[in-house]
C-alpha cells in the first residue's frame, strides 16, 4: 500500500477508536498507539546514533534520509530529523529566492519563535496579485520543507515608488 494510501487508512481508524462508545476500550486503544509511537520513537532515535557513529558515510546517509519525503516525516514524527527547523525553514527560503527574484521579489526572516516563522516580503511591483502569488510559494516552500511549523506571519513590504519622471517643484505662497 502507498505511504499516502497508509495515512488515510490510519487517520481512518483513529477516527473510529475516538468514536468508540466504550470507554475503555477507546483508553486501551490510544494507550496502544502511544506505546507503538513510542517504541518505534525510540527505535528510529538508535537507528540515528548507530548511523551517526559510521563517521562521514553515516552523515551522507543521514543527509539522503532527510532528503527522501517519506523518511524526513517519519523523523519529523518521531522528532529525530537531523535539521533543526530554522536551519529547514532557510533552506526552503533559499530554495525559492531564484524565482522570488525573477518576479520581482525577494523574502527576508524576520525571526522564528515557538514554531511562528516571521517574514518579511519584498516585491519590486505594486500588483496585489504579484505579492499573493510571490506569498504563496514562500508558504509552500516553507511547509514543504518544515511541516511543523505552527504558522507563517509574512509582513508585507510596500513596493518602493516607481520613478515618475516628473520633478516635483515646490510652490511658495506670495502674498501681495
Amino acid at each position: 500500500m502507498e505511504s499516502q494510501q497508509l495515512i488515510q487508512r490510519i487517520e481512518e481508524l483513529v477516527r473510529k477508536i475516538e468514536t468508540t462508545i466504550d470507554p475503555d476500550a477507546r483508553a486501551s486503544a490510544v494507550e496502544l498507539m502511544q506505546s507503538l509511537m513510542e517504541l518505534h520513537g525510540a527505535g528510529i532515535e538508535r537507528m540515528m546514533e548507530i548511523v551517526a557513529g559510521a563517521g562521514e558515510p553515516g552523515g551522507d546517509i543521514i543527509d539522503n534520509f532527510a532528503d527522501d519525503a517519506l523518511v524526513r516525516s517519519l523523523l519529523l514524527l518521531y522528532g529525530q530529523h537531523p535539521l533543526a527547523l530554522e536551519a529547514r525553514v532557510m533552506q526552503a527560503l533559499d530554495k525559492v529566492r531564484p524565482s522570488l527574484r525573477s518576479h520581482g521579489g525577494n523574502v527576508e526572516a524576520l525571526g522564528i519563535e515557538d514554531g511562528v516563522v516571521r517574514l518579511r516580503l519584498q516585491s519590486s511591483k505594486s500588483c496585489p496579485s504579484t505579492a499573493m502569488t510571490l506569498k504563496l510559494a514562500v508558504e509552500e516552500a516553507i511547509y514543504e520543507a518544515a511541516p511543523d511549523v505552527t504558522a507563517i506571519e509574512v509582513e508585507e513590504m510596500a513596493a518602493p515608488p516607481v520613478p515618475s519622471g516628473l520633478v516635483q517643484l515646490e510652490r511658495k505662497a506670495s502674498y501681495g
